[in-house]
């Protein structure tokens, strides 16, 4: 018998977990027309302009009359502006922290933050300095090198495409300099070396002063106008890092509280099992680090999108939930003044897996960010200095909201994947979470952990959660993720490019 699921006794609508035949059965409703897996069949008669529940909350409006046991997507559905009660602060509850916290084994730094990883980074100022800087880190990849340096786990180049012909009092130069200095001085980074042009709108000195950086052992600058050229430049860079190499090698792990973990949750190639197995056993293992004393951060703005005011009641006080409806207003004007649209999300692998709106993607995405209370609410790639759940301002695009998160503090990434992400960065460590078995059995080598167990009524979402978490302790004290064996994460630092380019 082919598997289904009501999701609330009050939705109009089931989800598919495997492909139905017309006239097969699905809550006692027959299905009028093939049903794909992963999708959805109304289960009564829908008006027009009828809202679709999903979860027991509004994912779109019948866009014509759906019959019962017909086929509901893209075809038949809309979206349309609703009221929403945005209830601040009404679910936020007390708990109390676990009495013995769990433990991890990381790298303690100066700043009392830890790492869990220890690497050395070549960061650019500039899209014109961004060979320079593959060429330094570049020549430090092979067996030989990395033999004698055992205890740091590489040298990374964090090259991008921007740092000129911008605006030198805009935000596009503000996010990238916060993302800058939040690598360069990231737990997961044991020492950095800036690289500039000489002549560019991001000045090396402008940004120090900006983020408070001092130059030292550990962190250096240079720039190729200054140094002498290609050459130049590469050689002072190679004979820096080999000077960082040294003292990074002497570091060691130490055993401490899970509260020094700061976790990114961020979701990738979704499908509509992700809002049921992934995304929240991921929750369930952001709730257990936050008891343990940690920081789960949720991002990924455009992609709540209909699902905040479940974020709001859980925000601890008014002005808290008020920042993040002022991120969401920000995010409306924003692609409205592009040409875009907030329902640009789900794309075209989304709605493939089944997810029709955004509004019925964002309430599966919610789900990550788990049940504790919401505490605070950062810009884009803006130092975490809170505890608990937090949310962070980042696009929808993966590898630009990761890029945030880690630049905020984030030592260590959960990825959730319905269609098969394969996706890594550097410094820290991402562990993916397949929401299927298929999937997972396909790309098998790309995934961390098979969610879809959850389908198959071989566990559940909370042992799930358990299972997460420990994996995220055992990454944190150095075991690799599926994408680090890989060698993912050269590639995949991707700040957030803002305003008009000049």
């Amino acid at each position: 018998m082919s598997k289904h699921i009501q999701l609330h006794p009050e939705d109009n609508v089931a989800l598919a977990f495997d492909d139905f035949e017309a006239g097969q059965t699905m809550s006692a409703i027959k299905a009028v027309e093939p049903i794909p897996a992963g999708h959805k069949m109304a289960l009564r008669d829908l008006a027009s302009g009828a809202p679709i529940r999903k979860y027991n909350q509004i994912i779109g409006f019948a866009s014509q009359p759906i019959l019962a046991g017909a086929h509901v997507h893209v075809h038949n559905t809309e979206m349309r502006s609703f009221d929403r009660d945005y209830a601040f602060g009404a679910d936020v509850k007390d708990f109390d922290p676990v009495p013995t916290p769990a433990t991890f084994k990381g790298y303690v730094r100066t700043d009392g933050r830890v790492g869990t990883r220890n690497y050395l980074a070549v960061l650019t100022s500039v899209n014109c300095s961004a060979t320079v800087a593959r060429y330094i880190a570049d020549a430090f990849r092979d067996e030989e090198v990395q033999a004698q340096f055992p205890n740091v786990d590489g040298v990374v180049s964090f090259t991008h495409s921007t740092g000129c012909s911008m605006n030198i009092e805009g935000e596009g130069l503000r996010v990238l300099r916060r993302v800058i200095a939040g690598y360069a001085q990231h737990p997961n980074v044991a020492a950095a070396l800036i690289v500039g042009l000489g002549c560019e709108v991001n000045q090396i000195p402008d940004l120090m002063d900006a983020h408070g950086l001092t130059s030292g052992p550990n962190l250096r600058t240079m720039t190729i106008q200054e140094t002498g050229g290609t050459k130049a430049t590469v050689d002072r860079g190679v004979a820096m890092i080999k000077e960082m190499l040294s003292e990074a090698n002497q570091a060691t792990r130490t055993t401490v509280p899970a509260s020094y973990l700061t976790l990114g949750l961020e979701c990738g190639g979704s499908d509509s099992y992700s809002g049921i197995t992934a995304n929240p056993s991921l929750g369930a293992a952001a709730d257990l680090l936050v008891l343990n004393g940690g920081t789960a951060v949720l991002s990924e703005t455009p992609e709540i999108y209909g699902a905040e005011h479940l974020l709001t009641r859980r925000a601890v006080s008014r002005e808290v939930g008020e920042k993040l409806i002022n991120l969401i207003r920000w995010w409306e004007d924003y692609t409205a003044r592009n040409g875009g649209e907030m329902d640009n999300n789900p794309t075209p692998g989304n709605k493939a897996g089944g997810l029709t709106t955004i509004l019925e993607k964002s309430l599966g995405a919610v789900a990550k960010g788990g049940t504790m209370n919401l505490s605070e609410v950062f810009n884009y790639a803006e130092r975490i200095t809170a505890k608990g759940f937090v949310f962070m301002d980042s696009p929808g695009y993966d590898p630009v909201s990761i890029t945030g998160q880690v630049a905020s503090g984030a030592n260590i990434v959960c990825f959730t994947t319905g269609r098969g992400s394969v996706y890594g960065c550097k410094p820290a460590p991402s562990l993916k979470l397949a929401t299927n078995s298929p999937m997972y059995h396909h790309m098998s080598e790309d995934m961390d952990v098979n969610c879809g167990e959850i389908l198959d009524g071989t566990t559940t979402v909370q042992e799930q959660g358990e299972q997460i978490f420990q994996l995220i302790l055992d990454t944190a004290s150095g075991a690799s993720s599926k994408s680090e064996a890989l060698g993912f994460g050269d590639n995949e630092f991707t700040p957030w490019q803002l305003g008009a380019v000049m």
